[in-house]
């Protein structure tokens, strides 16, 4: 039996994956590369349908996000109350993206779904996923076997529904007791949250590499960007000082477990020798400590929204460069 080659290289699975993506990237045309550069927010249609354009979220409808603005990477937005229902979602958007010119297969990400908090905008409720502590609550434990294991768990599930994005873990450190995602943190001990950190990544991704069976994680915020001026948190319109190494130390953890992506925050740095530029846009941290002296290769994600207006529920979202 003969195998036919009448496929692009990009599509042919004996090809090795630099070979493969060098092609791909040859036929591109640049609108489609610009889109490849972002992530959009997304949202499930009914039963497992694809979403119809949602006025309310300022949103497109699924099939018009692929085919219209080309997009390929998706944070999910809303909880998720039917298993069956999200991977009948997540198949139906697949099938939509191969009747694209090239084919690219969609990427979904999600903030974290395994704990009791509901936000928006950092959070979704358990549902039909096992319900854990929130990360205050597992650095309570202060056991990294632990952590290790809920994150396995989850890497499961995440997987089972077609998740393959963490944005998260938030490594924060709590040091400002007026800061309003302490929850969502390991609390104020660098070093407690560099051994946790390590866990997290190592169960999500199900080993010390990714893999097939990855759940890829995403950092958050670097440089240590959270808690700001006054207590005020800069992801709302209303809102590390001397302490910068101090904070730094669980992003090296993480770097060092094998991290792949990285999220700055909206912030700037205050009161040190850095320029006060947002993190995000600022190339000395980006540039010369992530990449440069922590050696940082993976992926860097700007938080949601730095360079554009959004109205989701009736409430203006600013962009907040």
């Amino acid at each position: 039996m003969s195998i036919s080659t009448d496929i692009p290289p990009y599509q042919n699975a004996s090809l090795s994956i630099d070979d493969r993506l060098n092609d791909l990237l040859d036929l591109m045309t640049v609108d489609e590369k610009a889109a490849v550069l972002f992530q959009d927010m997304i949202i499930m249609g009914q039963d497992g349908a694809l979403a119809p354009a949602v006025a309310h979220f300022d949103m497109l409808s699924n099939p018009d996000l692929i085919h219209q603005k080309k997009m390929t990477h998706f944070n999910l937005l809303g909880p998720i109350k039917d298993a069956r229902a999200a991977a009948r979602w997540y198949n139906n958007l697949q099938r939509e993206a191969r009747k694209t010119r090239l084919g690219i297969p969609v990427t979904i990400s999600t903030d974290p779904h395994s704990h009791f908090t509901e936000n928006v905008g950092t959070g979704f409720e358990a549902d039909i996923f096992s319900q854990w502590p929130e990360s205050l609550g597992l650095a309570a434990l202060r056991s990294a076997d632990l952590v290790e294991k809920f994150a396995n768990i989850a890497r499961q599930e995440y997987l089972a529904v077609g998740l393959r994005l963490a944005l998260h873990p938030q490594v924060d450190l709590a040091t400002e007791p007026r800061w309003v995602r302490i929850n969502a943190a390991f609390g104020e001990d660098a070093d407690l949250t560099s051994e946790l950190v390590a866990a997290y990544i190592c169960g999500f991704q199900g080993g010390a590499v990714l893999g097939p069976q990855s759940v890829s994680t995403m950092t958050k915020h670097f440089p240590g960007g959270g808690p700001q001026k006054d207590g005020e948190d800069p992801h709302f319109a209303y809102g590390p000082g001397n302490n910068f190494e101090y904070h730094l130390k669980p992003f090296k953890a993480a770097i060092a477990a094998g991290a792949a992506q990285m999220m700055p925050y909206y912030g700037m740095p205050v009161g040190t020798s850095y320029d006060e530029v947002g993190f995000a846009s600022n190339r000395a941290l980006i540039t010369g400590i992530l990449r440069e002296d922590l050696g940082f290769q993976g992926i860097i994600c700007t938080d949601w929204g730095l360079v554009t207006d959004k109205v989701i529920m009736g409430q203006l979202m600013p962009a907040r460069a």
